[in-house]
């Protein structure tokens, strides 16, 4: 099996359909099973059960994704030693980031880099998926949970402080209460976010209205009157249309992590931009 079958094999055994597969290698759909067609007809084997809902390692192709996940690993552990050799100040960054965290808080230094080196080009992906650095989904991740991972170099970046925010304006709730109230929530996904329950203690008759995982949509339904919602300061600060609500106390505020995989360290480009991020973001 060659390098780029592993890969396809690897696409369609990750994401269970071929158009997902197709996708994500920037295939289109007909190449992805003519090719999945030729190399089952090379090995002999049955690689997938094709079913309602997707495609479904067999036995065979169970044994073969061990191995290939193997063969992946080495194969770009030697891609990130390569480009962390490069010291260049050009080439690709790809960043990490939650959707809010991106536009209000690393936009601004992304600018000013790009105009200090402008052969850097960066692509920001605004995801709440955890992407995996070993793969080179993502050179620099930032996020709210700490890296667990050995081979991630990590450090805490910065305190962000949330705030509680309405229509500037509209009536406030009293601390205790909340009767009438209503109130904008992350979605059930991210039940775990302490948000909720500082709401639930503070205003325990408020009631949940509107949910949206993201906090750029949370801010514009405050704006126009939707109902209270907890942002990030650096967000609702930033919206003219709404202010700030004192319970007498605030919400609870976060830490953001940025880490990279410990190969890229030498990468020239990568560490120009993350000591730029640190010296603007860093408290």
């Amino acid at each position: 099996m060659e390098w780029s079958d592993l890969k396809l094999f690897l696409a369609i055994a990750r994401f269970g359909t071929l158009g997902a597969a197709a996708r994500s290698l920037g295939l289109t759909q007909p190449t992805m099973g003519r090719r999945l067609r030729v190399l089952e007809a090379s090995l002999g084997q049955t690689l997938f059960q094709r079913t309602a809902d997707g495609f479904v390692l067999t036995d065979e192709g169970t044994a073969v994704f061990a191995g290939a996940e193997r063969i992946e690993e080495e194969a770009l552990a030697m891609e990130r030693v390569l480009a962390g050799g490069s010291r260049q100040l050009d080439g690709f960054l790809r960043l990490s980031s939650s959707d809010w965290f991106g536009a209000h808080v690393l936009s601004p230094v992304l600018a000013e880099f790009s105009q200090v080196h402008p052969k850097v080009e960066i692509e920001l992906l605004t995801d709440s998926r955890l992407l995996n650095l070993s793969r080179r989904e993502a050179d620099l991740v930032f996020r709210i949970r700490p890296f667990t991972e050995a081979e991630i170099i990590s450090r805490k970046l910065i305190h962000i402080e949330y705030g509680l925010y309405i229509r500037r304006g509209a009536q406030h709730p009293e601390a205790g209460d909340g009767t009438g109230a209503r109130l904008i929530t992350m979605d059930e996904a991210f039940g775990d976010m302490p948000d909720l329950g500082w709401l639930q203690r503070l205003l325990p008759r408020a009631d949940i209205v509107m949910r949206s995982n993201s906090r750029d949509v949370q801010a514009a339904l405050c704006a126009n009157g939707a109902g209270l919602a907890v942002l990030p300061r650096p967000l609702g600060d930033s919206h003219a249309a709404i202010e700030l609500v004192d319970l007498g106390e605030p919400p609870p505020g976060r830490d953001t992590w940025v880490g990279y995989h410990r190969d890229m360290k030498r990468l020239a480009r990568l560490r120009a931009l993350l000591d730029l991020v640190i010296e603007r973001l860093a408290r």
